[in-house]
């Protein structure tokens, strides 16, 4: 049998790893107090992260300091066709597609094709996208360099699909969705990278890369950067994204 001593130390070697719950400590047959209230601490702040409206009036402010330099043009202020925070948890195919007044605003570059469409969403987590969204931009646009850059799109009560919408009205040969993600009960500000090849109103999911857990105690801002940049440089090789069987028939038909 084990020691006693010998679980506890490897119980807390385990624990400086990982925010994971482990080797939690126990009275009599329940949990001790600090664990269960840090649980509840938790699980509030996933509730808030989900609920939280985005300061879409700042988050636009932030990312202009960032894209200025890259004359990446104004940053657009959309919205989807949910109108408040409770109909975007309740339908989530209102957070797919845009109002009625953010259609219209879109309109295809007139300085040529466009290559890139960079859409910021809150998702379920406008936290994530608050605290995320303009330090990285500030390090994988200058790896866009190269590419011809739509101005960004700030979207309210967004879900990843509506990149494709975007993406389509833009013209774009690809989108990049920056999202909140699910909150989970160690991380409620996490956010995702999206990328879809020829983005346009029917893309499923099995049709991007999904680049996730973008924060300080996930997947750095340098890193993230550089695996978008690489995911990027692979979709206009190969002309596609994602898993989907139909896009890779497309692929070995041009091989």
């Amino acid at each position: 049998m084990s020691d006693p001593l010998d679980m506890l130390d490897i119980a807390k070697r385990l624990r400086a790893l990982t925010p994971a719950r482990l080797g939690l400590g126990r009275s009599g047959v329940s949990q001790v107090t600090r664990d269960v209230l840090h649980f509840q601490l938790s699980h509030a702040q996933a509730r808030d992260a989900v609920h939280a409206r985005l300061d879409a009036a700042a988050l636009a402010q932030a990312i202009r300091a960032q894209v200025s330099q890259f004359d990446s043009g104004p940053v657009l202020r959309l919205h989807s066709a949910a109108p408040d925070r409770t109909t975007y948890l309740q339908r989530p195919d209102l957070g797919r597609r845009l109002d009625e007044k953010s259609r219209s605003a879109l309109a295809p570059n007139e300085g040529g094709e466009v290559d890139v469409a960079m859409v910021v969403a809150d998702g379920l987590s406008a936290l994530a996208v608050e605290r995320h969204v303009p330090p990285l931009l500030g390090l994988l646009l200058p790896r866009l360099a190269e590419r011809n850059v739509a101005p960004v799109c700030v979207v309210e009560q967004g879900r990843v699909a509506i990149g494709d919408e975007i993406g389509e009205a833009l013209q774009a040969r690809l989108s990049i969705v920056l999202i909140g993600e699910r909150p989970g009960l160690s991380s409620p500000d996490s956010l995702g990278a999206y990328i879809t090849w020829a983005p346009r109103v029917g893309r499923t999911d099995a049709e991007r890369v999904c680049i996730s857990n973008i924060r300080s105690q996930g997947l750095d801002y340098e890193e993230a950067a550089a695996q978008v940049e690489r995911a990027v440089t692979e979709a206009f090789q190969r002309r596609l994204t994602g898993v989907a069987p139909e896009a890779h028939r497309g692929l070995s038909e041009n091989l």
